[in-house]
């Protein structure tokens, strides 16, 4: 695999999507949950994608449960509260794993390719973020500390 585009996923609605359909757009990759103290970070990312938009930004969310259980819910329920609480309208997957031998092969290749503090590969919590160029590209691992808002210059560099 040598770019994101290499991989498909499942919409929260089941539907299998190629990430090739992103090609030529930037997109920054997040691992979310609706129960974390980050979950308010949605509200930017929406924010950054109506802003950005129409310039290429597309923002993909994967709900994942590993960290502290603090995704319970099943698609239907991450979708509902995701529109219900943040009015989200860049593109949910399902749930995934972004750790460990069941992790998806996207989040597999992002780790490998964008390593961590230290040069670890595994995601430490949610929200961490991942951002790609317009050639599929991995530029930048973001720490789930780091807002969506602080990531807006990077963005702009890339729009």
């Amino acid at each position: 695999m040598t770019s994101i585009y290499d991989f498909k996923a499942k919409t929260l609605e089941g539907k299998e999507i190629s990430l090739n359909k992103y090609r030529g757009d930037v997109v920054l990759i997040v691992n979310t949950a609706s129960k974390c103290g980050f979950t308010p970070q949605y509200t930017e990312l929406k924010d950054l994608y109506k802003k950005y938009s129409s310039k290429g930004l597309k923002i993909l969310g994967f709900p994942c449960n590993q960290f502290g259980n603090q995704e319970p819910g099943n698609s239907k329920n991450i979708a509902s509260f995701c529109q219900k609480n943040y009015g989200v309208d860049f593109q949910m997957f399902e749930k995934i794993d972004v750790n460990g031998k069941n992790a998806h092969p996207l989040y597999k290749y992002l780790t490998k390719t964008a390593p961590g503090v230290l040069g670890t590969e595994s995601i430490k919590w949610n929200f961490t973020k991942f951002l790609v160029d317009r050639k599929g590209k991995i530029l930048k691992r973001y720490a789930p500390s780091i807002s969506p808002k602080e990531i807006t210059p990077d963005i702009e560099k890339q729009l």
